[in-house]
């Protein structure tokens, strides 16, 4: 069987110098990618800067013989994005693959959530990802080839307590994820989803002794194939967690029409309006936007 490589490719992976990120970039090294291992090196809430981490990766990445170079900028500021993709330009000429993992947590119930730490993880999660995404895409477009893996979370599809800031800024990854693949696809670009579930320093405080292993290294090859050239799928999500992979998806119910309706009635139907037993799973690519409102249209048609 072949082994599926890298080689010839450049990779840029925010958020490197721990944890999954390094994973990732330790991986594609391993199989020939050039990496620029970004990571700012601070501390868990995104305070502080630290060249140690990043560099440590990059020399991992070269004392095994792979090419790499560290990148310390912040992917919060558009200044900071457009200096990482650079990196890799400036560099090796090229951007083949972007994976955006660079994260910060700060915990607070939404009752005494400040903005100052709302608008901080929104800064490195989400706008962190537009950040690197804008400067990135244009020129995969231009060259007719690029892979994006994005970060999401549970916590962005499902949601979970004081983490109001996580939970938002990974929700809406989803959304970008969407517009990059529907805008990517007739360009030779194709974005997806990491759901992610592995023990890093994002678990500090967290009692893991009854968990199952779910160290970085599972989610990597994840990762490494919605990098790869082989890549079939796009506008997709995909879990991993110790050991488990597979596709988070959006879906309806099949819904119930009426051409009028009273909020009486609305309560009387609800539990049909809600009942999943034929749902409708529309992709993203090529035309989901389009389906969901073909779909309802017909429905209305047939009365």
């Amino acid at each position: 069987m072949s082994e599926l490589r890298f080689d010839g490719r450049v990779a840029v992976i925010t958020g490197a110098g721990r944890g999954l990120g390094r994973a990732y970039a330790e991986l594609l090294g391993a199989k020939g990618a050039k990496v620029v291992v970004n990571d700012v090196g601070g501390s868990l809430n995104g305070e502080g800067v630290d060249l140690g981490p990043a560099d440590e990766v990059v020399q991992a990445i070269k004392a095994a013989g792979g090419e790499a170079v560290a990148s310390l900028d912040s992917v919060a500021t558009a200044a900071g994005g457009k200096a990482i993709i650079d990196r890799a330009l400036d560099t090796y000429g090229r951007i083949d693959i972007l994976i955006h993992n660079a994260g910060n947590v700060r915990y607070a119930s939404l009752k005494e959530i400040t903005h100052e730490d709302f608008e901080a993880v929104l800064d490195v999660h989400l706008r962190g990802a537009f950040n690197v995404v804008k400067p990135a895409f244009p020129r995969m477009c231009a060259d007719g080839y690029g892979r994006i893996v994005l970060t999401s979370s549970i916590g962005g599809l499902y949601g979970n307590k004081r983490v109001t800031n996580y939970g938002v800024a990974k929700a809406g990854i989803i959304g970008l994820n969407n517009v990059i693949a529907l805008e990517g696809e007739a360009e030779g670009v194709k974005s997806n989803v990491i759901v992610p579930g592995a023990v890093t320093r994002m678990a500090e405080g967290i009692d893991v002794s009854a968990y199952p292993p779910m160290g970085p290294e599972l989610v990597a090859p994840v990762v490494g194939w919605l990098s790869h050239e082989s890549c079939s799928i796009t506008g997709e999500m995909l879990v991993s967690i110790a050991g488990r992979v597979a596709k988070a998806f959006v879906g309806e119910t099949e819904g119930v029409y009426q051409p009028s309706w009273t909020i009486d009635q609305v309560g009387e139907q609800i539990d049909a309006i809600r009942n999943a037993d034929h749902p409708w799973i529309l992709p993203v690519v090529p035309s989901a936007h389009v389906d969901h409102i073909r779909k309802s249209f017909e429905m209305a048609a047939k009365g």
